[in-house]
């Protein structure tokens, strides 16, 4: 049996770790309804968490939040353009700019998805390429320095 690495890649503004997409293996196996349960579920945890301010209180905001999220993340895995038809192109530096997101900040996000990946009821590799995914291209949405703000 394969072992799952979840450790947390230390990145900083400015640094952008090399992406490569996960494996639709993991859409394939999951399907659209399991990847929009971790999301959710990912979100849930998030708005527990010390970053919670970076998500909508209103349940309503919150819901769209995550229908937004896993459109993504299942367009990401091959399948449908959710999120394209919806919102259009990606571009999710430029979305979340908006937010003060520190690397102390991603590695919160990053500490979520770590509780609910070995839960998830797929292969350790497709759970391992879903982690790299998230734990490099989420060093992309650092935009801030822990202490300072930007100005909004």
């Amino acid at each position: 049996m394969s072992s799952i690495d979840l450790t947390i890649t230390p990145a900083i503004l400015g640094q952008r770790h090399e992406v490569q997409k996960p494996s639709p293996g993991i859409l394939q196996v999951l399907k659209e309804e399991g990847i929009r349960k971790l999301v959710s579920d990912h979100y849930d945890l998030l708005v527990k968490s010390n970053i919670s301010h970076l998500f909508p209180e209103s349940e309503g905001e919150l819901e769209l939040a995550k229908k937004h999220a896993a459109d993504f993340f299942i367009q990401v895995m091959g399948g449908p353009p959710y999120f394209n038809m919806h919102r259009g192109q990606p571009a999710m530096t430029r979305r979340h700019a908006q937010f003060k997101i520190t690397a102390e900040a991603r590695e919160e996000w990053l500490r979520c998805y770590q509780q609910l990946l070995p839960q998830l009821p797929i292969p350790a590799h497709l759970i391992q390429s879903y982690w790299n995914y998230l734990n490099n291209f989420s060093s992309w949405m650092i935009n801030a320095e822990e202490g300072k703000t930007l100005p909004f």
